[in-house]
């Protein structure tokens, strides 16, 4: 159980973990229980997760009538802590072991009841044909224990219908005692009455029960595997770590580790928390948590993410983040937040499921009575009746989008994609516009200077030294990159008085009494510039790169020429983007020219420049009111606003923390070509689900008619007969699961 608290005091949110839904009508009747209690504003109930994400008002309801109105509605809450994963194992070796006892009753039961059709050389006196009373009573005590091991059927399914929200074992259980009241009446009127035979559901009852015992735990197996990405994430994780204390080596549990721990992580192993080399070298394998399958060069001072595997080398790691704050931790607990979510596609089989039980009720009892007024007999409408009731069993609905939904964000947890939510998954599909910072997104994010010009006798290191005294109190690239050189020229950082950043523009402060103003060409508004100082500019813009301007007491005295080198696959990702029908906007806060030199070696035909960051997100709203659908990529605590603003918002793991939370989709790696591999992950997803509920509607909408006996009716010789119906029943669930878990086909490249 994972409980927030939002900014509202009493406005919480919950999630619980629900045991023991068999289909989708079992989430419904949760989750309309839990909307039914007063101070809860919203409950959604995922089959395929059995999560239940409550919101609510906690000075009206609290989690102990949350898990009160789930035991109400027939099911259990199970805590987080009971290792949700051990006992799904073990419900698994129990349906298997369940589903062994059943078929030592089931086999010889259908070798009976098949064994002449196949030809096998049977006894006379195990003929029904010629001892139907004798034959139909092993039938009985054949069925009988079937029946028994399987009665947690009809307890579930009798107490939904009672409770009005029956479920798919409300529609077996009416299905099943129907036929074997039938069949026992028949056998005990052949036994004590005049009847000379009887028609046996005895091995039809038994098949039903068997083949849903075989479709749970195929079922079963199919959700377990859903969730082995993540499982696999997470064993990434090392239980021990070696801690590196007084000069001595000791194994801790990696539980144990605190921040500013050093740890050796010798060859092979796996690195145990996030951190940095404190010393050594080596490569690292960071493939499972970015999705890079080359190594990483690793010296001191880079940072390791935890659960990487370390190469060759020996490294001594500095922990930086442990616990609940590790990149791992983080990957799993967003993943989890996604798969309990509901992709708005989900919803029309919500609805759907709502009314399909008692539908299906009402058509097997019209069908049923018309077939017992105008057929052959009762024991055809029984048929007829048993049937409806047992190919409509709505399982493959319900799991139609949770299960694509859980194999989808755990595989893009594999590729280097966290995906936040399942409506961001969803929506990711029907961008058809990318917004893209330049800086540190399209280039390296490392400006650099590249070129000098000094003014009036003003020398290029006097220029430097004052650009860069003053920009030391700024955070911004190009600031740091002027520091950096004027640093790496020798020169000394001289003290700033009235230091004054504007965002977008530059900065400006005292230094020596004199006033120092440095930054683009609008921070130079009201200071006059020579025609020889613009054409300056010209050049360097036209060269791509930024033009920063330096003043002093109101003159320009110099030209310093900034660039940031472009990544080396921008201009093939940006063309992969294109490609996938994408119309590409580079943004950013430079002057127009050198932005449109950096566009047109990219490939990029829109471009949005001298935008202060406050008007990045109005750029966004702007395309949005145009009709596109947006997506911005980003990484700075500038980019939050646009990042939200989107339709999707792709952060890199790179970036600020602002900009993650305010973001639908994280990178792990600060590439385009994550941005490609997001958007074929989303639409494969949304193929998936659709193509699943497809099949689901169709398998419904074509059996339930067949069952009816409708084809039959018409003069065509078809009717489907309960143990079909139930070997299809049975395997409509696990085609859809199948169909979800081609979704780990989806690599990187």
């Amino acid at each position: 159980m994972d409980r927030k608290q939002e900014a509202n005091p009493g406005h919480l949110s919950v999630n619980l973990t629900v045991a023991g839904m068999n289909c989708a009508a079992c989430a419904t009747r949760v989750e309309r229980e839990l909307q039914q209690l007063e101070g809860v504003e919203a409950a959604a109930v995922n089959f395929g997760t059995e999560q239940a994400s409550v919101e609510y008002d906690g000075n009206q309801v609290g989690v102990p009538d949350l898990r009160r109105a789930v035991v109400n509605a027939g099911y259990e809450v199970v805590d987080e802590e009971e290792e949700l994963q051990d006992r799904k194992q073990a419900a698994i070796k129990s349906q298997g072991r369940t589903l062994a006892a059943v078929s030592g009753f089931f086999l010889p039961l259908f070798i009976l009841e098949m064994g002449s059709m196949a030809g096998l050389p049977l006894p006379r006196f195990l003929s029904f044909e010629h001892y139907p009373r004798q034959v139909g009573t092993i039938h009985l005590f054949l069925v009988l224990p079937v029946m028994w091991i399987g009665r947690r059927i009809y307890f579930d399914g009798v107490r939904a219908l009672l409770r009005g929200g029956p479920n798919m074992f409300s529609l077996i259980s009416i299905g099943t005692i129907a036929a074997f009241v039938f069949s026992l009446y028949g056998l005990l009127s052949m036994t004590f009455g005049n009847a000379a035979t009887f028609q046996t559901y005895f091995p039809a009852v038994s098949t039903i029960l068997t083949l849903v015992f075989l479709g749970r735990y195929l079922e079963a197996l199919s959700r377990n595997r859903a969730g082995d990405a993540m499982r696999s994430l997470m064993d990434l994780q090392p239980r021990t770590a070696t801690l590196l204390s007084g000069g001595q080596e000791r194994t801790i549990p990696a539980g144990d580790i605190e921040v500013g721990d050093h740890l050796r992580v010798r060859p092979g192993e796996n690195i145990p928390v996030d951190g940095e080399v404190a010393d050594g070298h080596s490569a690292v394998d960071e493939s499972m948590v970015t999705g890079e399958s080359m190594p990483v060069t690793k010296d001191a001072g880079d940072a390791v993410i935890g659960g990487s595997i370390n190469g060759r080398g020996m490294l001594v790691v500095r922990a930086r983040r442990v616990g609940k704050d590790t990149v791992l931790a983080q990957m799993a607990r967003m993943v989890e937040e996604a798969q309990r979510g509901k992709a708005p596609i989900a919803h029309l089989a919500d609805v759907v499921s709502r009314y399909f039980v008692p539908a299906v009720l009402a058509i097997a009892l019209l069908a049923g009575g018309a077939w017992l007024l105008f057929g052959p007999g009762l024991a055809f409408a029984l048929k007829i009746f048993v049937a409806v009731l047992i190919i409509a069993c709505p399982c493959a609905l319900g799991l139609a989008t949770p299960v694509a939904i859980m194999v989808g964000t755990g595989q893009g947890a594999r590729m280097g994609i966290l995906v936040k939510s399942a409506q961001a998954l969803e929506a990711a599909r029907q961008l058809d516009t990318i917004v893209l910072d330049k800086t540190g997104t399209i280039t390296e994010g490392r400006p650099k200077v590249v070129d000098l010009v000094g003014f009036d006798g003003y020398t290029e290191e006097q220029i430097l030294c004052y650009a860069g005294s003053l920009e030391l109190g700024s955070e911004h690239p190009v600031a740091t990159a002027l520091v950096q050189c004027a640093r790496d020229r020798g020169g000394d950082m001289m003290p700033v008085k009235g230091f004054e950043a504007t965002p977008g523009q530059g900065a400006r402060g005292r230094i020596n009494g004199i006033e120092i103003a440095v930054g683009n060409e609008v921070m130079m508004q009201g200071i006059s510039t020579s025609t020889a100082q613009r054409e300056e500019a010209g050049k360097m813009a036209s060269a791509g790169k930024t033009a920063v301007w330096v003043a002093m007491d109101g003159r320009i005295v110099g030209l310093i020429g900034v660039a940031d080198a472009l990544r080396e696959s921008s201009a093939a990702d940006i063309g992969n983007l294109k490609k996938l029908g994408l119309e590409i906007v580079m943004l950013t806060g430079d002057n127009r020219n050198p932005a449109a030199a950096i566009a047109s070696q990219v490939g990029i035909d829109r471009v949005e420049a001298e935008v202060l960051p406050a008007d990045k997100a109005g750029v966004i709203r702007s395309l949005q009111s145009r009709g596109r659908r947006v997506g911005m990529v980003g990484d700075g605590i500038n980019d939050a606003p646009a990042l939200a603003q989107a339709d999707v918002g792709f952060a890199v793991a790179a970036g600020t923390d602002v900009a993650i939370e305010s973001a639908d989709m994280v990178l792990m790696r600060n590439r385009l070509s994550y941005v490609s591999r997001a958007l074929m992950l989303s639409r494969a997803v949304v193929r998936t689900i659709r193509q699943n509920l497809f099949w689901a509607f169709l398998y419904n909408a074509a059996g339930i008619p067949i069952a009816a006996g409708l084809l039959y009716a018409l003069g065509v010789p078809v009717l489907l007969s309960p143990m079909l119906a139930s070997v299809a029943m049975a395997f409509s669930s696990v085609s859809v699961i199948g169909n979800a878990l081609r979704l780990k086909r989806i690599g990187p490249d």
